[in-house]
């Protein structure tokens, strides 16, 4: 889809607890990368509703998730340089229900 968006996701989530939440969530918006960090391909719908999910799981205070655009999904080529395991950008798919 033109509207969507390709996204890195990293949190610091100070209780065990939330952050099983929090993981457990990020699970159903994009491809695991590495602990507390996702990669996510949404449009603008998906990203406020996983942000409005974010917002209601964390403690302001006590929490930090950065949610970083990198551009247009089918247009950005993230140049990553990756150690150990390889690194492959989350690809459309499409999804039969």
């Amino acid at each position: 889809m033109k509207d969507e968006h390709l996204y890195i996701v990293t949190y610091d989530i100070s209780d065990p607890k939330r952050w099983r939440a929090v993981f457990k969530l990020m699970k159903g918006y994009g491809d695991w990368l590495q602990l507390s960090v996702f990669q996510c391909r949404m449009n603008a719908r998906r990203h406020a509703d996983l942000t409005a999910s974010l917002d209601q799981i964390i403690h302001h205070r006590e929490d930090h998730v950065l949610l970083m655009d990198l551009g247009p999904a089918d247009a950005v080529d993230p140049r990553v340089i990756s150690l150990g395991k390889a690194f492959e950008a989350v690809q459309r798919e499409t999804i039969i229900i």
